[in-house]
């Protein structure tokens, strides 16, 4: 299910950069285009909802749902007509400014195959004040009392395992990720903005992570930080995709 959820996003921003999701930017009623693109109505229209919260889209009572005109240094995304346009518009998108083009769940992905490695990486090269920093760090996101202090807590104690891998290149893409997080459009789809009761779960295996580091076990760091993630990305999708998960459920 969150596989087809998932499908269905990534269809619509496809149709939506080759400008072939409706006439005049236009978007067909749900019913027609979850038709059209032979999905489900609840996951074209939680796909509808992201691509609006994300400002790709807007709607107006009466008249419909409209694609938004995308930024001057993109117009080849829009009049792209086919996959090998389309990427070659997307690869034309400056470094600095490739969030403008994704979401949280990419986001999760990427982070996902880079912060294992990033966390192996620091159980080999980090100092001794590298670990007790992050047994400090581990502690704040432990005692945070509110959403926000441990939004904070939750990123320095990430961001010290990316400087405690000496690698300045995983350093700068752990950046460009982490700016997402202060967004305000993408606050509502990020990982901590619907989680904060499950701070100690959180909390729990920041501290494994740093247990692993702490003992030089390479290969534990790695396989923490990946479950870790991978419980964040589940709680990404349980939001994104709620109608999805109820599914499953049943």
């Amino acid at each position: 299910m969150l596989q087809h959820a998932d499908h269905t996003l990534s269809k619509l921003r496809q149709m939506i950069a080759n400008g072939s999701l409706g006439a005049g930017g236009r978007i067909p009623p749900e019913r027609t285009l979850a038709n059209e693109m032979g999905v489900g109505r609840r996951s074209l229209r939680r796909a509808l909802e992201i691509l609006e919260q994300e400002g790709q889209i807007t709607r107006h009572q009466g008249r419909g749902t409209f694609v938004q005109s995308r930024p001057a240094a993109a117009p080849i995304a829009l009049r792209a007509r086919d996959d090998i346009a389309v990427a070659a518009a997307i690869s034309a998108i400056p470094f600095d400014r490739i969030l403008e083009f994704t979401n949280p769940l990419e986001v999760i992905e990427v982070r996902l195959a880079v912060e294992p490695v990033i966390a192996r990486l620091a159980a080999l090269r980090a100092s001794q004040a590298d670990i007790r920093r992050l047994q400090g760090l581990v502690e704040e996101t432990r005692r945070a009392t509110d959403p926000a202090v441990y939004e904070k807590a939750d990123e320095r104690f990430h961001r010290a395992v990316a400087e405690a891998a000496r690698n300045a290149l995983f350093l700068s893409l752990f950046d460009a990720l982490s700016a997402s997080r202060r967004d305000a459009t993408w606050r509502r789809l990020s990982e901590n903005a619907h989680c904060f009761k499950r701070q100690s779960v959180h909390s729990a295996s920041h501290q494994e992570i740093y247990e692993a580091i702490a003992a030089r076990n390479s290969e534990r760091a790695y396989e923490c930080m990946y479950k870790h993630l991978r419980d964040v990305q589940n709680h990404v999708h349980a939001y994104a995709f709620p109608a999805e998960q109820k599914s499953v459920a049943e």
